[in-house]
């Protein structure tokens, strides 16, 4: 691509800074007045005068919200509207609320449902149902926040085990399947108001590389990348074409097999995020979509590992990219004077690479896109807001969502449990908050008394362990795999367990391992929960005489007394024998585990 200013290399044309303005989202997660820099962790819960001045000058085309910034109801009305009124052009305001695992809202209010494969669990009996009432509702919920835009579905095909970023964010294994509850839910989410912008094109299912921590790179080859990654993309662009698309930081050679010189002076395979064959030709020419495009975060590692801030969003916007994500961050008063001096890297280097002719086509596509889904003007109501988030009828949804998901994966005539009157469960599960959902609902679910001893995965005293699991009259075992991150983990309560008999995260399966067969030693009956990804399933089938797969163990209510989430509920119900198990397993896994 070629300058086309004519002349104007030394000077920056000044039709130039709204159209790179509309084509950045910027993050706000974090601010401080002064003296902190990057090691700020302060949420920015209000919009500073300094940054509202920044989105005005820049003429900022949108920004994304992070769980720090969306506290509560009436601070995150508040925030969508002192940002709507910051910025000439009404601004895109996106979340990443996917449901399940990754949902930045509150929990206790915000409706977070139980994720994508639970609904692909469900896809068997229910059809699309739940993919509609998911989105509609989260939709809902987002639009009276004055929330416009959510990075959702996750239309990735999740092909690969090892997956540490997808797996459960997935519908599953099936492209066809992924693309039908896709399409389901950007049609659902988009008659709510809200854009749903489709990731991670042009797949990241098959990895076993998280882009926020390296760089993926998938060898399939170009037959089965058009019938696995990207059909669900073609299938949905061509039924019901979504507002936006998030590009994927992952090297496709059979895609695109060119070089590009990195900030370390090395040639390196275009990151798809970065390839005009990939998003111009591909995904414009031969898919036909005319949407906006968006690239996942350039501040993740797959990007910012090898590309300075600046060469990063030229080559996204060089390879056809509507909207640079997260190009810079702004954490303090300090930050503002670096984001300046960018953003006039941004327009000399813009003048004489980029073709004003395929910015304003792209600033079209996006002016056109806020037209359609962007009042002008609009007064958002905290009392309505207060009365959509968690409503009695989504959370309704919530629950039977969570039930119909949940899949025996074995029964050797064990579930339901054949509970008398005070008799010893033994639970062992990930950490003592998970613990307490679950042993909170089976008590509640019990016609009869029922005493409920506890082991966290996270630390626990082996002696004490073993001793309740002889006095126990059953072991019910979960696990949450892949391992959760930092951010997942609850439970405070652990803390002091940890402290004496902590068990290192990668030490966990083989700890659970270790109690599952001094369980079966005694010949005590066992159930194995599968918390997340189900491929687990294979590794501790052999100890257990049933095996239940949730995809989910999200705490939604945690307070001195009660700790609950709809999985929890659902597990219980099935295990006590109020709920039959209807799910279906939405990938495969080893059939040891029959």
């Amino acid at each position: 691509m070629t300058l086309t200013t004519q002349g104007h290399s030394a000077t920056v044309s000044p039709e130039l800074r709204p159209l790179i303005g509309q084509k950045l989202m910027l993050d706000l997660r974090y601010f401080c007045e002064q003296g902190k820099g990057a090691q700020c962790r302060e949420p920015m819960t209000s919009l500073p005068p300094q940054l509202r001045d920044i989105l005005r000058e820049y003429h900022i085309g949108g920004v994304i919200l992070f769980a720090e910034n969306v506290q509560e109801i009436d601070q995150i009305v508040a925030l969508t509207s002192q940002l709507h009124d910051a910025t000439e052009v009404p601004p895109f305001i996106a979340i990443d609320q996917e449901g399940g695992r990754v949902a930045r809202i509150n929990r206790a209010e915000a409706t977070s449902f139980t994720g994508n494969m639970s609904i692909g669990a469900s896809y068997a009996k229910h059809g699309t149902h739940y993919a509609h009432a998911v989105a509609s509702a989260i939709g809902k919920e987002l639009a009276v926040l004055g929330i416009n835009v959510n990075f959702a579905p996750t239309v990735d095909v999740n092909a690969n085990p090892d997956n540490p970023v997808i797996n459960v964010r997935s519908f599953g294994e099936s492209p066809d399947i992924v693309a039908k509850l896709g399409a389901a839910q950007v049609k659902s989410f988009e008659q709510q108001g809200v854009i749903s912008a489709i990731k991670h094109f042009p797949g990241h299912g098959d990895t076993n590389v998280d882009s926020h921590t390296g760089l993926p790179r998938v060898n399939h080859t170009p037959d089965q990348i058009y019938q696995q990654d990207i059909a669900p993309f073609a299938t949905i662009i061509k039924q019901h074409p979504p507002g936006m698309l998030m590009t994927a930081h992952i090297q496709y050679p059979a895609l695109d097999d060119t070089k590009i010189l990195n900030k370390r002076g090395e040639k390196m395979l275009r990151p798809a995020t970065m390839s005009r064959k990939i998003m111009h030709d591909l995904l414009r020419g031969q898919l036909g979509y005319q949407g906006v495009t968006i690239t996942d975060a350039l501040d993740m590692a797959g990007i910012s590992d090898f590309f300075a801030p600046e060469q990063a969003v030229i080559e996204t916007f060089a390879a056809g990219v509507d909207i640079a994500l997260m190009p810079f961050a702004i954490r303090s008063t300090e930050d503002i004077s670096a984001f300046r001096q960018f953003m006039d890297k941004l327009y000399q280097t813009a003048s004489t690479q980029l073709a004003i002719s395929e910015l304003t086509l792209s600033a079209n596509r996006i002016r056109a896109l806020k037209a359609r889904f962007l009042p002008a003007k609009r007064r958002l109501s905290t009392a309505i807001a207060k009365s959509v988030l968690g409503n009695p009828q989504h959370r309704k949804v919530e629950a039977e969502l969570a039930l119909a998901a949940i899949t025996e994966v074995k029964n050797d005539n064990l579930l339901p449990l054949a509970i008398r009157a005070n008799q010893h469960i033994h639970l062992i599960m990930p950490d003592k908050q998970k613990a307490t959902a679950l042993k909170q609902a089976l008590q509640a679910h019990s016609a009869h008394p029922l005493t409920v001893t506890m082991s966290s995965l996270q630390g626990f005293n082996p002696q004490q362990a073993k001793s309740d699991i002889q006095r126990a009259d059953w072991v019910i075992a979960g696990h949450a795999s892949p391992a959760q991150s930092a951010a997942e983990i609850g439970g405070m309560d652990d803390l002091a367990t940890l402290a004496k008999f902590a068990v290192n995260a990668k030490a966990q399966p083989k700890a659970l391992e270790e109690l599952m067969i001094f369980t079966q030693a005694q010949n005590t009956p066992t159930v194995f929960i599968s918390l997340r990804a189900p491929y687990e399933i294979t590794r501790f089938a052999p100890y257990s005489q049933a095996v239940l797969a949730s995809y989910a163990y999200n705490v939604d209510v945690e307070t001195d007394h009660r700790v609950s989430g709809p999985a929890y509920t659902a597990l219980a119900q099935v295990i006590m024998g109020k709920a039959k198990a209807n799910g279906t397993l939405p990938v495969s896994i080893d059939k040891q585990a029959d």
